[in-house]
């Protein structure tokens, strides 16, 4: 089934053909504050100024004080691809400018770390920690006004700075002791930067899947990062976050991935280092990782149509917020005011084979089903180098990727 994107706004054609895919309980309806396309990204980029970050990233409130960049939408779907966002800040203040890059190469760990164990990545990882079981809404109490605000800008905006992501994974698993899969799976239907590699790793880390150390939430937390929604709270007086409870170190997990700390099969990992054409490409496939003007395959094709598959089969069982979709329909029809875009809904599967399309390799494992059917599959562009040692935590991969990883927050 083809899909026109000139059926008025990008909400429209997504109430047209896509409605039966999302699972809004109200009106579909776009982020109020984050819009896709190249053109948004590039704007935000522009705007985007690294003084200050390190000092005020955490901040929630008030908004203006908020130093977060807003880049991860852009930077998940491939807009403004890590390298450029690395060199964005080369001129900036020195602390402020490494502390950003270690936001950005912990990105692309995320990136390294799914790439490599794959769907193991959704269970524990190295720590035992509560995992399993349906989505639990009481395990974020809607009278606390820290947990409102923050569900209701996740809800609404499908955006959130990373210490209020903290707050709801810790309150969700560590608190209430719900199972962490299905509480990051509500951030993945909402957040317009849901990707698995980072949700998937950023849960981990939270509820201590990935370190043995969970992240407490208490009151102490919202006092200093938004001390407004303490005084307004009807629970100000008997807060039941005051303090964090005691709790005991979480036992190591006895089916850790056996790739976690060495990597037998690397050239799999990182995936093609040069274009491999298996016959004349007719098309540009774009793929929700890689959605942006610097995609490799299709800077390399400046003369072919372009095309996105809606992948039916797998936005039916996500059952994705109304607003992730708005995202990559504004996007495709950014790119149709400069280049000739064609949209499917249908299984990848079974559109690919006939597109003859070139397509960049994305390192996640649903690309197989992209990458069955095309007709040349172009490098995905790595940040840093994936290497063959440890990637059991942060520190690990870092050191392993020695010589790739720059210390000097001046060089680009």
């Amino acid at each position: 089934m083809l899909i026109a994107l000139n059926d008025g706004t990008a909400e429209a054609v997504v109430r047209r053909h896509l409605r039966h895919l999302v699972d809004d309980d109200d009106e579909v309806r776009a982020s109020p504050g984050i819009r896709g396309g190249q053109t948004s990204a590039d704007r935000a980029l522009a705007g985007f100024s690294v003084a200050g970050y390190a000092a005020r990233r955490s901040q929630v409130l008030p908004e203006t004080d908020r130093g977060a960049s807003r880049l991860s939408p852009y930077i998940r779907h491939g807009l403004v691809p890590l390298g450029r966002a690395w060199d964005h800040v080369a001129d900036g203040p020195a602390r402020d400018t490494r502390k950003f890059r270690d936001e950005l190469l912990w990105q692309e760990y995320a990136r390294h770390l799914y790439a490599r164990v794959g769907v193991a990545l959704h269970r524990n990882l190295r720590f035992a920690a509560p995992w399993a079981g349906g989505f639990e809404p009481e395990a974020w109490p809607r009278r606390m006004h820290c947990v409102d605000s923050v569900v209701s800008e996740l809800e609404t905006d499908g955006w959130l700075v990373n210490q209020t992501r903290m707050w709801l994974a810790s309150q969700y698993t560590v608190r209430f002791g719900a199972g962490w899969h299905a509480g990051q799976e509500e951030f993945y239907r909402h957040l317009l930067d849901g990707s698995r590699a980072a949700n998937l790793l950023g849960w981990q880390w939270t509820v201590g899947a990935g370190t043995g150390s969970p992240y407490g939430f208490a009151r102490w937390q919202v006092e200093k990062r938004a001390p407004q929604l303490c005084r307004a709270c009807p629970l100000a007086q008997a807060c039941p976050i005051e303090q964090f409870p005691a709790a005991a170190a979480p036992a190591p997990v006895t089916d850790a991935p056996a790739n976690l700390t060495r990597d037998p099969h690397l050239a799999a990992t990182r995936g093609p280092s040069v274009a491999v054409r298996r016959r004349a490409a007719r098309s540009v496939l774009l793929t929700v990782d890689s959605l942006g003007d610097a995609d490799p395959a299709l800077e390399a094709h400046s003369a072919l149509p372009v095309v996105f598959v809606f992948d039916e089969p797998a936005l039916a069982r996500l059952r994705l917020s109304s607003k992730r979709l708005i995202f990559t329909v504004e996007t495709l029809q950014d790119l149709a005011r400069r280049r000739e875009v064609v949209v499917h809904l249908g299984d990848p599967r079974v559109v690919v084979p006939s597109l003859d399309a070139a397509v960049t390799s994305a390192p996640v494992p649903s690309f197989a089903r992209y990458a069955e059917g095309a007709a040349e599959l172009h490098p995905w562009p790595w940040l840093v180098a994936p290497h063959s040692g440890s990637v059991a935590s942060f520190s690990a991969w870092r050191r392993a990727s020695a010589g790739v990883v720059a210390d000097d927050p001046g060089a680009g």
